[in-house]
């Protein structure tokens, strides 16, 4: 099958490349975009069944709040003194100036003395907004509040700075938008240098950012069809992420198909034939490589957490596109450039005399305990490292620590409890229909006001009251203002233990209570990331292990790999908590950071796996013994899994340059994730197990033995000249 289809493409070039561009320009022309199927608000991707999104539905039909943005003006002197009556005064003509500049979409500024802290070191505005905090009008607005509050305070001796959520995601929409512009550009930059380097060839440097570059036009906009067409909503940070995935998993498969084409040629064969051949045997890799990863992604289908149930297909459906233009565009582009693709070096035309990787495999053939024991041993060694991994869910240290959102938020912390601007809200409900008492309600809240960890209660009626009851008195809203940020783990270990547990406890005979705000939210989100952790990580490694087998036709050797991918991951997570936790100081990693690591290291990473072991299979189906095979398939498709973990990890790499703590985690752990996987697993690991295991490594397959090519070339590494 792949030989037909080798030969069609390679004679027919501009047929495909037509149809590559025709697609595009349709797909462009007529599918929708990434933006319009962007959810930025992680909260959102939550299903009804957690209490923080009833207690905001009960909300709405008790009181009409929906999911309006909020905003807040922290004001301080600039000296770090106290506020005097003069500040004061100017904090409220602020707030007027607000109120009557009439800005499309803000209902209202307020202060006065009791949005003034106890030490006279802070005072808030809270601006009202109409809208989701993710609107681009409600972001808009914010921008307008923050540009006519410069002004307002310029010369006064007082400093400010917006905040609240609204004011978060716009940092945060600006942060990833800068971020998709310097990934972008160092990823390009980055590849192309490294293929100048490997081939010496400025036309096959630019060879992926040009195709890649067609795809790239054509993916996002079925991702979004597919989105829109089942009803998902993608993250945010999916757009940087598939810039690096799809330009690294490219190139990956680019160079496989280059290493295969110059070996051909090596071997005498003429460029159209050698071509063709190149791209059957490719192919198969390739496609069990990208099934891999199609699958290992699309496992995230089983998450209820929505963020990743819907960057899973995303990835999905761009690596299945690539993987299809590999062997297709890719071959029909080099059929037209024949070996100029090398163009201007020789190096198609004969062996260079390179040593290292025959080195590698010599010395893995003679000793191949000591090989797997050492390899072992330091992935082990690594692994260790993840015993101490913590999570961290602080949206605000996503953010560069610049950024106006997060100072204005340490602002607040020197007058005002962390969580004053996003309590935690409980409601209270009568499950009779019987009027709510008062005089209860007062004593609820003074007991919640007692849990340790509570900074305080804050009035919620307009007569001073903790509680604010609906119009039938039959739901009461209670303010609760934490003592830690509201992301911090911290706080989200009391409303998920002693705040819920009073909450439920001490509600008054006839009523529930439910637990609402951002605290409770990500207590939510939390619960469904571990959740989701425990039933996609089996899934997704149970899929892969099948794709290898299918590929194999054995049992032994899929599942020797896959406890191999799974060190690899615990590998890759131990040494990102040391570096991230240890040296640099984080509370934690990134809470999505698991399961995205755990997809890329384990799914890509199996791509290097899937290249050396088909190269191991060939050896030995030539013959050889078990431990020639090893020596021979390290000598022969080393360089290869060299060259594109070199890439695939170089491109990752780019992420660290975003600038925000979730993309520079991501960036760090699959480069370190994708260098265990293919400069020890792949090259070292793997083939010193098979040798120690011999035929039974195929097991319960038995290998038909093969006829070697007469002109069989012998692999070498390019960097090794």
């Amino acid at each position: 099958m792949f030989t037909k289809l080798g030969r069609f493409v390679v004679h027919n070039p501009w047929k495909v490349i037509a149809a590559w561009v025709i697609a595009a320009i349709a797909v462009l022309a007529f599918a929708p975009t990434l933006a319009d199927v962007t959810n930025k608000d992680q909260a959102s991707f939550l299903p009804d069944s957690y209490e923080s999104v009833q207690a905001q539905k009960l909300a709405a039909d008790a009181f009409g709040q929906t999911n309006d943005a909020t905003a807040s003006i922290v004001i301080k002197r600039g000296d770090g003194g106290a506020l005097t009556a003069a500040d004061q005064a100017k904090a409220a003509d602020l707030a007027s100036k607000i109120a009557a500049a009439k800005i499309d979409r803000v209902t209202g500024a307020v202060t006065g003395p009791q949005a003034v802290s106890p030490n006279k070191q802070v005072q808030l505005i809270s601006v009202g907004l109409k809208g989701l905090p993710d609107d681009q009008a409600v972001l808009d607005a914010v921008q307008h509040v923050r540009d006519l509050t410069g002004p307002a305070v310029a010369d006064s001796g007082l400093q400010y700075g917006v905040t609240g959520d609204a004011a978060l995601f716009l940092d945060n929409q600006d942060a990833f938008n800068n971020a998709f512009v310097v990934v972008g550009i160092a990823t390009v930059v980055l590849i192309i240098g490294l293929l100048l380097f490997i081939y010496r060839s400025p036309v096959a440097a630019f060879l992926p950012i040009l195709t890649v570059g067609l795809v790239s036009a054509i993916a996002p906009g079925l991702i979004a069809l597919a989105a829109k067409a089942f009803g998902l909503q993608v993250t945010q940070d999916l757009q940087t992420i598939l810039t690096v995935v799809l330009y690294g998993v490219g190139t990956d498969y680019i160079l496989f198909l280059l290493f295969r084409y110059r070996e051909r040629l090596r071997a005498g064969e003429q460029p159209k034939e050698a071509l063709v051949s190149a791209t059957a045997r490719v192919s198969e890799v390739i496609v069990s490589a990208a099934g891999a990863i199609v699958v290992a992604f699309s496992a995230l289908l089983l998450a209820v957490f929505g963020g990743f149930k819907s960057l899973g297909p995303g990835l999905a459906i761009a690596v299945a596109v690539m993987a299809f233009a590999a062997i297709t565009l890719i071959p029909a582009v080099v059929s037209l450039l024949g070996p100029k693709v090398f163009w201007p070096s020789k190096s198609w035309q004969k062996t260079p005399k390179g040593a290292m990787f025959k080195r590698f495999g010599r010395f893995t053939a003679r000793r191949p305990a000591v090989v797997a024991l050492i390899s072992g041993g330091l992935m082990v060694a690594l692994a260790l490292g993840a015993l101490g991994m913590k999570v961290d869910y602080d949206a605000f240290s996503q953010l560069p620590k610049d950024t106006e959102s997060a100072r204005a938020v340490k602002d607040l912390q020197a007058g005002f409890p962390a969580g004053a601007l996003n309590p935690t809200t409980v409601y209270l409900r009568s499950t009779d229909g019987t009027p709510l008492n008062p005089a209860e309600l007062q004593s609820y809240a003074g007991k919640l006001a007692k849990v340790d960890g509570v900074g305080s209660v804050l009035p919620a009626a307009p007569d001073g009251s903790l509680a604010l009851l609906n119009p039938d008195k039959t739901v009461a809203q209670i303010n609760v203002v934490l003592a830690d940020p509201p992301y911090a783990k911290s706080a989200l270990d009391l409303v998920d233990g002693a705040l819920r547990d009073t909450a439920h406890a001490e509600a008054p005979a006839g009523t529930s209570a439910l637990l609402g705000g951002v605290s409770a939210s990500y207590t939510d989100i939390r619960d469904a990331n571990s959740r989701d952790l425990s039933v996609i990580f089996p899934v997704a490694g149970g899929l892969i292990a099948i794709i290898l087998a299918l590929l194999l036709r054995s049992l032994l050797a899929p599942l020797l790999l896959m406890v191999a991918v799974v060190l690899s991951f615990f590998s890759t997570t131990g040494a990102t908590v040391l570096v991230f936790q240890g040296a640099a100081g984080h509370p934690g990693v990134t809470f999505s950071l698991p399961i995205m690591l755990y997809l890329f290291v384990v799914a890509i990473g199996t791509d290097y796996n899937i290249l050396m072991i088909a190269r191991l299979r060939e050896e030995a189906e030539r013959g050889t013994s078990p431990r020639e095979a090893a020596d021979l398939a390290i000598e022969h498709g080393g360089p290869s899994v060299a060259a594109a973990g070199l890439i695939l990890a170089g491109t990752f790499s780019s992420l660290m340059l975003a600038g925000m703590a979730l993309l520079t985690e991501m960036g760090f752990s699959v480069a370190a994730g994708i260098a265990i996987s293919a400069f020890v697993m792949s090259i070292f690991l793997v083939p010193s197990v098979i040798a120690l295991l011999g035929p039974r490594a195929w097991w319960p397959r038995k290998l038909k033995l093969q006829a070697a090519p007469e002109a069989e070339e012998k692999e070498l590494e390019p960097l090794a000249r």
